[in-house]
C-alpha cells in the first residue's frame, strides 16, 4: 500500500522541487491549483522510487494519477501504481497524459492502456511576448480594444498586493451574482477555489494585478508558475460594462510578468462557445491535449 499524503501549503517546497524544473505546462500541475481545488479533487501525493506522484479522487470516488515526475525510468513507479489500483479494485487511470507521454507509455506498456480525451479541457498555451506586444495583423483588433480603453478611461494598473485582496474579493462576489452564481455550479466552485487562493496568496507564491478606473476596481487577475518557463493565469475577472477592460488586463499583465516566462497557460474553455472564441482569438501556439489513460480490462 502506498502512503499518500493530502497536499497542503506546507508541502510547497517539496512539490515544486519536482514540478518547477520539469517541462510541464499543464495548469493542473500548478501548486496553487493543487491546493485551491483540493476541496474538489482531494489531491494527495507520494514519493515512489524518487518520483513525485500526485493522486486525485473523482466525483465517483475512484482514483486518478498524474504521470510520475522525476529522474530515471517511470516504469517501476507505474507498476507500483498499477498494484495500488488493483488492491483498491480499480483500473489504473493516468490523467493529463500529453501526446509525447502517450507515445512513451505505448513503448513501456504496449496495448495496456485505452486513451480518451475531451477537447473542452485542453489548455491554451500562448507566447507571453505575443500577448504583451500584440504585434501583427492578427492582433490588430486586440490593439484597437486596448488603445480605445486607454483613451476613454482614467485607469491605474498596479500589482495585486495583500492590502487589495479584500476589494478583489468584494468585486468577485459582485461579479458572481451578476453571472448566475446561485444556478451555476461551475461558478460556485470557481469562487470557492479563488477565495482560498486569495486567502493564501503569499503561501501559494501568487502574482497578480489590478486595474482601477476612476479609483474603483474594474478588473483583477492572478496566477502562479507551472514550471520555470511557463506561468499559469488562473483567474481573470473584469467589469464587462467597461469597453476593452479584458483586453487591457490581459495585455498589461503579460507585459509586467518576468521575461523568464516564455509561455502563458490560460487554461481550458470548458466547452463554452464564447470562451472558446475568446481564447482562440489570442492565437495560442499550442492547444495542450490532455488524455486519460485507463488500463484495459481483461476479457
Amino acid at each position: 500500500m502506498i502512503d499518500f499524503k493530502p497536499i497542503a501549503t506546507t508541502d510547497k517546497e517539496l512539490l515544486t522541487s519536482f514540478i518547477l524544473p520539469s517541462d510541464e505546462q499543464d495548469c493542473d500541475f500548478s501548486f496553487a491549483n493543487l491546493c485551491s481545488w483540493h476541496f474538489m479533487t482531494e489531491s494527495s501525493y507520494a514519493l515512489i522510487e524518487d518520483h513525485l506522484v500526485i493522486r486525485f479522487v473523482t466525483s465517483e470516488g475512484n482514483h486518478e494519477y498524474f504521470m510520475p515526475l522525476g529522474e530515471g525510468s517511470p516504469i517501476p513507479v507505474i507498476e507500483a501504481l498499477e498494484a495500488c489500483a488493483l488492491s483498491e479494485n480499480e483500473p489504473l487511470c493516468l490523467r493529463g497524459v500529453q501526446p509525447k507521454i502517450q507515445d512513451k507509455l505505448e513503448q513501456y506498456f504496449p496495448t495496456l492502456f485505452e486513451y480518451t480525451s475531451n477537447r473542452d479541457y485542453f489548455d491554451y498555451i500562448y507566447r507571453r511576448q505575443d500577448l504583451a506586444e500584440l504585434k501583427g495583423k492578427h492582433y490588430q483588433p486586440k490593439r484597437n480594444h486596448v488603445n480605445k480603453f486607454r483613451k476613454e478611461y482614467r485607469y491605474k494598473y498596479e500589482p495585486l498586493t495583500p492590502d487589495l485582496i479584500p476589494v478583489c474579493l468584494q468585486f468577485e462576489s459582485e461579479w458572481c451574482m451578476k453571472h448566475g452564481y446561485i444556478e451555476n455550479e461551475n461558478i460556485r466552485n470557481e469562487r470557492r477555489a479563488l477565495t482560498y487562493a486569495l486567502h493564501h496568496f503569499e503561501e501559494l507564491d501568487l502574482t497578480g494585478a489590478v486595474i482601477s478606473v476612476d479609483g474603483k476596481i474594474a478588473a483583477f487577475t492572478f496566477g502562479a508558475p507551472i514550471s520555470y518557463n511557463t506561468f499559469g493565469v488562473h483567474y481573470e475577472k473584469a467589469d464587462i460594462n467597461i469597453d476593452g477592460i479584458y483586453s487591457a488586463i490581459n495585455q498589461e499583465f503579460a507585459s509586467h510578468l518576468p521575461e523568464q516566462y516564455i509561455y502563458l497557460n490560460r487554461e481550458e474553455d470548458l466547452g463554452i462557445p464564447g470562451l472558446r472564441q475568446a481564447k482562440l482569438s489570442y492565437h495560442p501556439v499550442l492547444l495542450l491535449e490532455k488524455t486519460k489513460a485507463v488500463k484495459r480490462q481483461a476479457i
